[in-house]
């Protein structure tokens, strides 16, 4: 039997693009109509918010906790969190938690390793831009890595929070983002970072100038394949 899945969920377009990629891709390898036992928690984003706003990282800690404990109820085996941002509170959450995780960064980091890629760029919320989630997995494999500048962050993030969480795309915010992606690959990046579990909704690697490390769904198929048993 496949392991159950528990999905620390954070804001939901995200969450539903990674329950979906788990459930429909699940049955090239185990058949018509089956996957694994799934199960999902989230807060109130606004609470998640409030704490990254307050630089509250015990708060995104405790919040992704309460989550890990009401899953590991449900029967979980292990945990995926598809939000990028939530994972700067990782360090303080895997030792608590009653279950193990798979870390969203980590899996990106070994997929770009396993790809060849050398310099990424990344894109996320201005939380994430700014902070260690990224950088410190590329270090261990021996990738490096360039933010977007200040302006960009902040612009970038908006669109995420004002729009994508949403479910709002438009030709506006691929023309931005395609802009931000040339950018980043006039300072030496080979590959882009959609550190952002909504930044698939509107980017992929028919419409990025540069490839894109789809972080989403990563972490769907690098659950999947733990659930199942299969090594990548």
């Amino acid at each position: 039997m496949p392991q159950h899945i528990g999905i620390v969920a954070c804001s939901a377009e995200g969450a539903a693009l990674c329950y979906r990629t788990i459930c429909t891709e699940a049955s090239a390898a185990l058949g018509l109509h089956r996957h694994p036992e799934v199960s999902m928690h989230t807060p109130s984003l606004h609470r998640y918010v409030e704490c990254l706003d307050a630089g509250d990282l015990e708060g995104v800690a405790g919040l992704m906790l309460a989550s890990a404990r009401k899953l590991a109820d449900s029967g979980a085996d292990f945990l995926i969190c598809p939000d990028n941002t939530i994972h700067q509170a990782f360090a303080r959450v895997a030792p608590r938690s009653p279950r193990p995780w798979l870390h969203i960064a980590q899996v990106v980091a070994q997929e770009a390793a396993a790809r060849g890629f050398r310099r990424l760029g990344l894109l996320g919320t201005h939380w994430l831009v700014a902070s260690e989630v990224y950088p410190e997995q590329l270090a261990a494999q021996g990738l490096g890595y360039v933010r977007p500048s200040d302006e960009e962050r902040d612009e970038v993030g908006r669109l995420i929070m004002e729009e994508l969480v949403y479910g709002l795309r438009s030709s506006r915010q691929l023309q931005y983002l395609q802009g931000v992606i040339e950018r980043l690959r006039s300072r030496g990046c080979d590959a882009v970072v959609l550190g952002c579990t909504e930044l698939p909704l509107v980017l992929d690697d028919a419409t990025s100038p540069l490839p894109t490390l789809d972080s989403t769904r990563l972490l769907a198929r690098a659950a999947l394949r733990r659930a199942i048993g299969v090594t990548p």
